[in-house]
């Protein structure tokens, strides 16, 4: 949908207020800004200066029998808590009345309901106390603006709309919208999620998008009269025009735009009323600022020589001593890489554990793939400035911590990007790229090397084990070593800790990953964004989904920051963990909730990437009730919907033949989740799931494989070879060729104790989806079926 947006005039009102030394405007300016965006008229209004004497033609020149009176103050966002509102009838005597009282009384109202709300507290007056504070309250009142009334078609619950603009640090700007008015933080506080309001990356939807995700929210349903006793008050079309509006002012107001005059920090409109299908504003604020300058972009097609390096140079390694970069040392040769290819900078030494030394970069004769420093934090500015200076690698790996972790080691940090912003002029291939700091580095199976500073002792390597086609990334090197040793399941040719990013970013790597031949997965751990890149990550993950690929992720510090923000509702409600999740779920990575629920959906993922998903039907079998029960009772969540499938005529035929052919069909009912009885037996099971997997109203497969029953063969070397899994005819061998036929996901179920962990190992190493209870299985599955759900759609454009 076209908008006929004038932007012109709009970058006049942003100019004539930054001459004016404001960085904001007013509301009446924020209506003008709103006659010329494309987007519903305003309605009229009249600013009435602080110690002006208006006439009598001037207070009862608006339409209507009625007038809205706002006090005008940058500082009073929240003005109905501060009776800085009222409706009073056109009359001038009470206009002028209702127009004295507010000057006299907001100042001591705003105060006190402030030191009430001490978050929401301006800057501008924290510093004060009493009669001072109330006194600048005072002196900041600029008048009142004198605004037509336009009776709302309906005082119920739900009939306003809050639309809001904000320019997020990592994700440029975010559009959101949801219910309106004063209750606005409450009603998202109590609703679930996704219900009270919706926020996306305004560079990575329309007008359209963004109303299918409003759609689901409760506001649609009340605008749209789809609850009892409402009517519809809005048309869609007006709210798509509404937001296509907003969008293209987020994105031509934007850092993203190169030509932006401005950049619109904050839009909002809290609430959008409804007069006779009219969009009416009833509040409005705008912040805005000058752009900032634009990093140079990295080159990122050095990541490959990160990864695939043919040549390494090491500095820290210490000839008497297990350091860390001894260690680093002793790990890249056991994973295999040549050690004729790996230079050590050390003076005055001849050969470390039979690898060659120099005594400094000048020595080098051609340019490393790869430089790893693994040594005091002091000392990285000036090498990395002599590694930029000679031109010593195409990428290098900073290890140390000291690098902008803390506050005293962020001048370091800011030394040393300003060091590698600089290379990037003075080179025209860009310059080396730098992972780090303060990370373990990389483990990279088709590179053959293994920098992790773990001693073998303290983590076992499972050197020769076969490694799936995925990537994790990750902020915490802590968080890929205590996954990949709790859940050795996960097996992926890459783990790459980023550390500190002060140069490549988790946008980077996904953006080098998207393409890549060796990688199908892609999860990923992030602690935060740097500037902007939030949005590049986003725009990496959906290019790579388009691409066929899946992405996990789980962001880690999800408390509501945005609650903190004194502006508006906009960011109270889109807060930083929220808009994160939103924008990057929209984009097509499939979120996790928990630690435990992010490697198990990466787990799901290698196993699962090349099954066909086409719904979330799913039938469940088990020969324990409880299970059976557990399994249908956790099919829905606020995050995943799941339906148990109805199962066709010939599916049930086919499963009481054999229940009947086994003794068992007296004993079973037929349904779903499907108790099959302790006495099946292994046969019985997988004949089941084959019959199910086949089904065409089924989409997915959960089985229990009784590890307990006395007729299943489930476990390691037993003394009675009844019970030995390996037997030919056993779960394990039959459930396997099951798995790797079906072109729907199979996900299986053993649980008990360490008895049973030899089946659920070797399940797992046959790419079988296994878990040792029920209720995290079906959520698991229910998350990356509605994930690759989510991702088909994407790639269907």
């Amino acid at each position: 949908m076209r908008v006929p947006i004038n932007f012109d005039n709009i970058t006049q009102l942003f100019l004539s207020a930054f001459e004016d030394n404001r960085r904001f405007l007013y509301e009446y300016e924020v209506y003008s800004l709103l006659s010329n965006s494309g987007a519903e008229t305003p309605p009229k209004c009249n600013l009435i200066p602080k110690g002006s004497r208006p006439s009598n033609e001037t207070l009862t020149a608006l339409p209507g029998e009625k007038t809205v009176l706002k006090i005008v103050s940058p500082y009073i966002i929240h003005k109905t808590e501060a009776g800085g509102v009222k409706i009073v009838d056109k009359e001038t005597n009470k206009i002028l009345s209702a127009m004295r009282r507010m000057f006299a009384e907001v100042p001591e109202n705003y105060i006190s309901w402030v030191e009430k709300n001490g978050t929401l507290c301006p800057e501008h007056y924290r510093s004060l106390s009493g009669e001072d504070k109330i006194a600048a309250v005072s002196r900041d009142i600029k008048g009142i603006l004198q605004v037509q009334y336009m009776p709302p078609d309906s005082h119920a619950f739900g009939n306003e709309l809050i639309v809001g603009l904000r320019n997020s640090r990592e994700f440029g700007t975010v559009i959101s919208a949801g219910l309106g008015g004063t209750d606005t933080e409450l009603y998202a506080k109590c609703f679930r999620k996704g219900q009270a309001i919706v926020a996306a990356s305004a560079a990575m939807t329309d007008g359209l998008s963004f109303f299918q995700l409003f759609k689901k929210t409760i506001s649609y349903k009340k605008l749209a009269g789809h609850t009892r006793g409402q009517q519809r008050i809005v048309t869609d079309d007006q709210l798509i025009e509404c937001f296509e509006s907003f969008i293209c002012l987020g994105n031509y107001y934007s850092e993203i735009n190169p030509d932006a005059p401005f950049i619109i920090k904050e839009l909002e409109i809290n609430p959008f009323s409804f007069s006779d299908y009219l969009m009416v504003p009833l509040d409005g604020l705008c912040r805005f600022g000058r752009p900032q300058k634009r990093l140079n972009a990295r080159p990122i097609k050095k990541i490959d020589n990160l990864l695939h390096p043919e040549t390494i140079g090491i500095i820290g390694v210490s000839r008497t001593r297990v350091n860390f970069a001894r260690i680093i040392l002793d790990n890249i040769i056991a994973e295999g890489f040549n050690k004729d290819n790996i230079l050590i900078l050390k003076e005055n030494t001849d050969k470390i554990n039979g690898v060659k030394c120099i005594n400094s970069l000048k020595e080098l004769k051609e340019k490393l793939d790869l430089f790893i420093v693994a040594f005091g934090a002091k000392h990285v500015p000036d090498l990395v400035d002599e590694i930029i200076r000679l031109d010593a690698a195409h990428s290098v790996m900073l290890i140390p911590g000291g690098m902008g972790e803390t506050i005293d080691s962020k001048d370091r940090a800011q030394l040393v990007i300003d060091k590698i912003q600089s290379c990037r002029h003075l080179t025209k291939d860009g310059g080396p790229v730098f992972l780090g700091a303060n990370c373990m580095g990389v483990i990279s199976k088709p590179g053959t090397y293994d920098t992790w500073f773990i001693p073998e002792q303290k983590l076992p390597k499972q050197r020769n084990k076969t490694c799936q086609k995925a990537a994790l990334i990750s902020q915490s090197g802590a968080f890929m070593l205590h996954r990949s040793h709790q859940y050795p399941y996960i097996r992926p040719a890459y783990m790459i800790s980023m550390g500190n990013q002060t140069d490549l970013t988790l946008g980077d790597m996904v953006h080098y990953f998207k393409t890549s031949d060796k990688v199908d997965v892609i999860a990923v751990y992030a602690e935060g964004f740097n500037d902007n890149d939030g949005l590049e990550f986003c725009k990496a993950v959906k290019e790579a989904v388009i691409a066929g690929k899946e992405v996990i992720f789980y962001k880690a510090g999800r408390t509501a920051e945005g609650r903190l923000a004194t502006s508006s509702h906009t960011a109270s409600l889109a807060g930083d963990y929220m808009v994160c999740e939103s924008c990057v779920t929209q984009a097509g990575a499939i979120v996790a909730r928990t630690f435990s629920e992010f490697q198990e959906l990466m787990f799901l993922s290698e196993t699962l990437n090349r099954k066909i998903v086409k719904g979330n039907r799913l039938a469940a079998v088990s020969g324990a009730g409880f299970e059976a029960v557990g399994m249908a009772d956790s099919i829905l969540s606020d995050d995943y919907q799941m339906q148990l499938a109805e199962f066709e005529e010939r599916s049930i035929q086919k499963i009481r033949s054999i229940l009947k052919e086994k003794g068992l069909d007296a004993l079973v009912t037929i349904s779903n989740p499907l108790d099959i009885n302790p006495a099946s037996d292994d046969e019985i099971h997988a004949r089941i799931v084959e019959v199910l997997a086949q089904d065409k109203g089924v989409d997915a497969v959960i089985v229990s494989l009784d590890p307990m029953s006395p007729v299943t063969k489930t476990l390691n070397k037993p003394d009675i070879p009844e019970f030995d899994m390996d037997h030919e005819q056993g779960i394990k061998n039959l459930i396997t060729g099951l798995v790797k036929s079906s072109d729907i996901p199979i996900v299986t179920i053993v649980d008990g104790g360490e008895l049973y962990q030899p089946l659920r190992d070797l399940l797992a190493e046959n790419n079988i989806p296994v878990f040792s209870v029920c209720d995290n299985a079906v959520a698991a599955l229910s998350l990356y079926i509605k994930g690759r759900l989510n991702t088909e759609y994407i790639s269907r454009g």
